[in-house]
C-alpha cells in the first residue's frame, strides 16, 4: 500500500494536520461548514456540550453534542480553494493512519453540510429563502485537477451550460456537479432547490461592475435564462462545487445549503441577515440529529 509522504500530507509535531489544526479523535462523523469564523460560535452555542476548540488562520472549529449527536462545526474562510484544503484534510484525518501514512482499509463517510449565504438570480427567489444546491456549476475549474472528475459530473448539463453562455476559452472550464441524494432528501421539505453557479470571485465572477467592467456584461442574463430539464439557476456562491465535487470523488455525503442575503435581480440586500442564518442552522441541527 502506498505511503504518503510527508511533504504531501503535513502532519504536525502535535499530530493535527497541517491548516486545520485538526486531530483525528477531534472530528465527529457529522460536520457543519460555514464560511465566517465568527459563524462558528453562532453554531456551537447551540451545542449541549462542547468537548474540544481548535483555530488556525480562517480555520477555526468546535466539536460537542447537540441533543445527544456528536458534531463538527468548521469555518473554511472564502472560495474553492479553501474547500480544495477542507476536504482533503477532513478525509485524511478520518481515512488516513496518520502513523503509518497509509489508506485505511475500513473507510469512514462523512455527512458535511455547507450552511452559507448567496445572491439569487430569480425574481421569484427572496431575501430570507433557504436554496439548497441541487446541483453545483462550478467556474472555479479546481475540480479539473482531479482524476475521475467526468465519472461524477453531469457531462451533458456542462455541453448545454457552455453552449448557452457561449463561454469563452479563457475562462475555466465549468464542471457541473450534483449534492448527495441523502442530503438532498433530509432536507427537501425546509428549502427551495435549484441549480447553483460557484463562482472564483464576488466581483466580476458573479457579474459586478464596481470600476473595472466583468469581460461578458451579459453572462448573468444568460444565466438566469439557462434551463435543464426544466430546472434553473437559482443562486450565486463561492464554495458548493468543490465541496460537492471532491466529496463525490472521496465518497462523503454533502450538501449547501444558502440563506438568501442579496437579490441580484431586484439589485437588493440584506446586510442583517443574523437571524436567517440562526433560523438555518437550528433547522440543520435538527435534521443531523434524526440522520
Amino acid at each position: 500500500m502506498r505511503k504518503i509522504e510527508a511533504s504531501e500530507l503535513v502532519i504536525n509535531s502535535d499530530g493535527s494536520v497541517f491548516h486545520l489544526h485538526l486531530r483525528p479523535e477531534q472530528v465527529a462523523d457529522k460536520i457543519i461548514l460555514v464560511g465566517d469564523p465568527g459563524r462558528v460560535e453562532q453554531v456551537a452555542a447551540h451545542f449541549d456540550s462542547v468537548e474540544s476548540r481548535s483555530a488556525n488562520r480562517e480555520f477555526v472549529s468546535a466539536t460537542g453534542h447537540y441533543r445527544g449527536t456528536r458534531i463538527t462545526v468548521l469555518s473554511t474562510g472564502i472560495g474553492t480553494d479553501n474547500i480544495d484544503i477542507v476536504v482533503t484534510e477532513l478525509d485524511a484525518l478520518v481515512n488516513i493512519d496518520f502513523n503509518t501514512r497509509q489508506e485505511k482499509e475500513q473507510k469512514k463517510h462523512l455527512t458535511l453540510v455547507r450552511l452559507g449565504t448567496c445572491g439569487g438570480l430569480q425574481p421569484d427567489i427572496e431575501i430570507g429563502d433557504f436554496l439548497l444546491s441541487r446541483t453545483s456549476i462550478g467556474f472555479d475549474g479546481l475540480l479539473n485537477f482531479y482524476k475521475g472528475r467526468n465519472d461524477v459530473c453531469d457531462l451533458d448539463m456542462e455541453r448545454e451550460f457552455t453552449k448557452h453562455t457561449g463561454w469563452s476559452p479563457l475562462l475555466a472550464a465549468p464542471y457541473c456537479i450534483d449534492c448527495s441524494e441523502k442530503l438532498r432528501a433530509l432536507f427537501k421539505d425546509d428549502v427551495i432547490e435549484g441549480i447553483t453557479v460557484s463562482a472564483p470571485g464576488f466581483y466580476a465572477p458573479q457579474g459586478r461592475y464596481v470600476r473595472i467592467s466583468p469581460a461578458d456584461p451579459e453572462l448573468n442574463a444568460k444565466i438566469e435564462f439557462f434551463r435543464y430539464n426544466g430546472r434553473r439557476v437559482t443562486n450565486f456562491e463561492m464554495e458548493g462545487s468543490a465541496l460537492a465535487g471532491l466529496s463525490a470523488l472521496m465518497g462523503h455525503d454533502a450538501v449547501t445549503i444558502c440563506t438568501v442575503i442579496a437579490q441580484r435581480v431586484a439589485k437588493k440586500m440584506d446586510t442583517d441577515y443574523r437571524e436567517f442564518v440562526n433560523k438555518m442552522i437550528i433547522m440543520c441541527l435538527e435534521k443531523l440529529v434524526i440522520l
